[in-house]
């Protein structure tokens, strides 16, 4: 029990028990004591008396018998009368401490009985000694270790009386279990609120892996259930939770203010009224005596609304213990916020964060994330630089996840350890998806400016004007934003140092971009009337451009979704492979027709250079479209080996 914490508190009635149980306690080590000083008394009087015998009595007393019998054998008495024996004024000491605690704690459920008896032991033997000197008068040795024959005091009797109040508080607070927890005086109707609270308890305990804590203790103290459960080792942690008939109030107590906002977070979806988190102090506490307090009261009206939340509450206490040994670990992958939020899912999902650190915690993960991709993470950066913020939560998720499942299902270090590889490589083939995304809004662009140039023709067919001043503006703002977007895809490949094969697809897709822009100012530059023979070839090289990037973006889309297995979509992607090539070859062939065109047809010679830039710059884009065909192919095979 966690003492200090709980009188601080104001529920002194549930530490009654132990008290009484230390009490007891205190009564078997007291007489074992007495025995030893009268052992050593007579030892003293007759150095070749019998030997000890007291060892196993100080076994069972918790005391050690080799110092005792050390204490006896060498015990002896001075012509002054006094006893001497080595340790002799630590078992003076010992003796008044253990009947002190045998007063304190019929004082816990008699103060008028246990002050009496307090004020006893000082007349008896006085307040603690002030001398360290290990001997004594002999004829002490009496007083203290006999009763009396004259009816007068003595601290035997003393001990006597204290034994007699301990049983009989022992017999009025007999313990039972309910459910595992300890329990007290209850009354019939108790039982249902301690059984839905340990309900919860047992259904997530489990998940602390072995660590101290979770201990549940309960009683009935007039009108009021309080049920007290320690969580874990730290001795300010505590939570005390008062069952009215109108009311569930929780009082909790912790150490570190970022846990304790955390706890009153998992209720949510409860009306729980909270008060402020309050910082107090007791002398005494492990960690330094600092502590914060924060109460919360949930109305009730039957059991209908009192059990469920009190199941609750039990299922969440797990999840608080080793809380801010985890926040700490998962915040050197991840942001402050991000690491609450994952632990506060694990919580709400019942996965817990014990596993993770039973595990191995940040070496584990370490080992993990370095042997899966080396290359990719360097020291000291966190997840969210590498992964983005929501895939390096979601990995963390996954990873506490696992190593709760493996613990729980007896399976081995080592397939956790695989199954959280896969997983991190899993996200590093996401990073390389939306880098395909990129690559397919770069195919957008290049397609809006083949059918922009493709619309050129038509209408030139038909006669009508078309605003070639506008169609090479715009083409040069496409160029200039894919330029942009080419450069950020680098920086991030760069970074990431994900796959280049990635990269050859930007810069491929550039390039094809660049000359389109280039066909789009030579087409401002030609004849508003051109013949057949010219109008023709053109429009099947647009077609093959425009044909072309439909190609790019649905080859690299199906590209994209290799990764996760589906073979359907390997064989897409490579389908479009094929088609580009064809494109390719259509526009040489355009080309060439367009050259033969004008080297046979006489024309001007601002048609005829003109025309031979714009075919030439349309047949460069399907060439740097062939070469993207053969990147996205190598792409493709690259993932179907891994």
């Amino acid at each position: 029990m966690k003492s200090a914490i709980i009188e601080q508190l104001g529920q002194a009635d549930l530490l009654l028990p132990a008290r009484i149980a230390e009490g007891l306690a205190a009564n078997n080590r007291v007489k074992a004591r007495l025995s030893i000083l009268q052992a050593a008394a007579a030892r003293a009087r007759n150095p070749d008396g019998a030997h000890f015998e007291l060892a196993e009595e100080c076994r069972t007393a918790g005391i050690d018998p080799v110092a005792m019998e050390t204490l006896v054998s060498r015990a002896s008495q001075s012509a002054d009368g006094r006893i001497t024996a080595p340790g002799l004024a630590n078992l003076r000491a010992a003796i008044r401490d253990d009947v002190a605690i045998m007063a304190h704690a019929v004082e816990a459920g008699d103060p008028i009985q246990g002050d009496a008896a307090l004020q006893r032991l000082t007349s008896l033997v006085g307040g603690a000694p002030s001398s360290t000197a290990d001997d004594m008068d002999i004829t002490l040795v009496g007083k203290l270790t006999t009763i009396s024959s004259d009816a007068g005091d003595s601290l035997h009797r003393l001990v006597m009386d204290l034994h007699k109040a301990l049983n009989g508080l022992a017999a009025s607070n007999a313990e039972e279990t309910v459910a595992g927890a300890h329990v007290y005086g209850l009354l019939p109707q108790d039982r249902s609120a301690i059984e839905a609270f340990m309900r919860g308890l047992e259904a997530t305990q489990k998940l602390k892996f072995g660590h101290p804590g979770l201990a549940t203790i309960a009683a009935r103290t007039g009108a009021r259930l309080t049920i007290q459960n320690d969580i874990g080792e730290t001795d300010a942690h505590v939570v005390v939770i008062a069952v009215d008939p109108d009311a569930v109030t929780i009082t909790y107590t912790d150490n570190h203010l970022p846990r304790a906002r955390f706890f009153t977070g998992l209720f949510k979806r409860f009306p729980v009224e909270w008060s402020g988190l309050e910082r107090k102090s007791v002398a005494g506490l492990a960690e330094g005596g600092v502590f914060y307090l924060v109460s919360g009261r949930y109305p009730i009206q039957s059991e209908d609304d009192r059990n469920p939340f009190l199941e609750v509450l039990g299922a969440s206490l797990v999840f608080l213990i080793d809380w801010n040994k985890a926040r700490k670990l998962l915040q050197t992958w991840v942001s402050k916020n991000d690491a609450v939020a994952i632990l506060d899912w694990a919580a709400r999902h019942r996965v817990g964060h014990r596993g993770f650190l039973e595990i191995g915690g940040s070496e584990f993960l370490s080992a993990a994330v370095r042997h899966a991709a080396s290359s990719r993470i360097g020291f000291g950066e966190q997840l969210d630089q590498v992964l983005g913020r929501a895939a390096a939560v979601d990995f963390l998720k996954t990873v506490l996840r696992v190593s709760a499942e493996a613990l729980l299902q007896g399976s081995s270090v080592r397939l956790a350890r695989d199954r959280i590889e896969a997983d991190f490589v899993r996200h590093l083939q996401r990073i390389d998806t939306a880098l395909l995304a990129i690559v397919i809004r770069q195919a957008g662009l290049a397609h809006e400016i083949g059918t922009a140039m493709a619309r050129l023709f038509v209408e030139r067919r038909r006669h009508r004007r078309f605003d070639v001043a506008a169609l090479a503006k715009n083409a040069r703002h496409i160029e200039e934003k894919a330029d942009r977007i080419a450069m950020e895809a680098r920086n991030e490949i760069a970074r990431l140092d994900t796959d280049r094969n990635v990269e050859r697809l930007v810069n491929q897709m550039e390039d094809a971009i660049d000359e389109l822009e280039q066909a789009a100012f030579s087409a401002s530059l030609i004849p508003e009337e051109l013949p057949p023979e010219l109008i023709d070839p053109l429009d099947e090289l647009c077609a093959a451009v425009v044909s072309g990037t439909e190609a790019a973006a649905a080859g690299t889309a199906a590209a994209a979704e290799v990764p996760d297995g589906h073979r359907i979509d390997s064989e897409d992607a490579l389908a479009a492979v094929g088609r580009l090539l064809d494109a390719e070859h259509k526009g040489d062939a355009a080309e060439r027709k367009v050259t033969a065109a004008i080297f046979n047809g006489g024309f001007d010679l601002k048609t005829s250079l003109s025309v031979l830039d714009l075919a030439r710059a349309l047949e460069r884009a399907t060439d740097r479209l062939a070469a993207f065909a053969h990147a996205l192919r190598e792409h493709v095979l690259t993932d179907l080996a891994t």
